[in-house]
């Protein structure tokens, strides 16, 4: 029996500024409306799409636009899963690529290994055909400040200490998607460009498969963002689908997960979860939180909690 398809879509999980509100609501429509035509095909494809627009949307910390290394680089992370094979794809601190998530993709389809980082990952997608670009193509000024200005903060005794880094204060404009398509198979995707002034080599949850993303059809699919080291710590994703395979709805679970994020390893983030019937969950600690979704009886987004 076909199923009703849905969309949800997160745009990062921190204390959004009023100026810049809008700009996370439109990017994150943008992507739904974008996820939401290619729907009629895989959820596969309507995850990866939506993400590339935020990807290419410079709001976010995801693509060109993402924060910068302590070096001075970006480095890009990003996972895409299938719910119904379990099949994923991966890259991890790769400098040279625009869209990640693309090259995850490739990975699922087109290798038997799940996961590539670093200069691996940039040599696999330009041999199936993705085009690599220079590391500077992806920053821009605003994040070179950004970094300045960090960095002389934490050097500064009075100034504040490397734990800042963490605060909800600071963003974490990590995007992600999960989709239901017509066939009934759910996926997810989740991309990132990490946090401010990180250590060079330094992985998050975002892309490492039940940590910042994860899929299943006999469970969830789940995208997370926020801090990643606690979200890593907890295996949030897997522990969110786990929940729902109990029987608990994931509008519940998504908040329990959030609410267990806080309470076991004081992290913060955001959650969004999807099950093959098609019921979500949208949930997040932090301020605000870009996120937008789509059935076929509605369509809705925001930057609070929904009710």
């Amino acid at each position: 029996m076909p199923a009703n398809p849905v969309l949800v879509i997160h745009g990062g999980a921190w204390a959004i500024p009023d100026d810049m509100v809008e700009a996370h609501l439109q990017g994150v429509r943008h992507a739904m409306a974008v996820g939401w035509r290619v729907l009629e095909r895989p959820a596969l494809d309507a995850v990866e799409q939506a993400v590339v627009v935020m990807e290419d949307d410079e709001t976010f910390d995801a693509g060109r636009g993402s924060f910068l290394n302590r070096d001075g680089k970006v480095q890009l992370d990003a996972l895409i899963m299938d719910g119904s094979t379990l099949r994923a794809g991966g890259v991890g601190c790769v400098e040279r690529l625009r869209n990640p998530v693309r090259a995850a993709r490739k990975i699922l389809s087109d290798s038997p290994h799940v996961y590539f980082v670093a200069e691996g990952a940039e040599r696999f997608a330009a041999e199936h055909g993705i085009e690599l670009c220079r590391n500077q193509d992806l920053i821009i000024p605003r994040e070179i400040d950004r970094l300045r200005e960090f960095q002389a903060q934490v050097a500064d005794p009075e100034g504040g200490s490397a734990q800042d880094l963490f605060a909800p204060a600071i963003s974490h404009d990590t995007v992600g998607a999960v989709a239901l398509d017509r066939d009934g198979n759910i996926a997810a995707a989740t991309s990132t460009g990490g946090t401010l002034n990180k250590a060079p080599g330094r992985l998050g949850d975002s892309s490492l498969i039940g940590c910042g993303c994860y899929a299943d059809n006999q469970t969830a699919a789940a995208s997370a963002t926020g801090w990643g080291e606690p979200i890593m710590k907890l295996v949030l994703a897997k522990w969110a689908a786990d929940r729902v395979a109990t029987g608990s709805l994931p509008e519940w679970v998504a908040k329990e997960a959030i609410n267990y994020l806080k309470d076991r390893v004081n992290g913060h983030g955001g959650m969004i979860l999807l099950d093959a019937q098609g019921r979500f969950g949208i949930a997040h600690n932090t301020p605000r939180m870009a996120w937008a979704l789509k059935t076929v009886k509605q369509e809705n987004s925001g930057i609070e909690r929904p009710e």
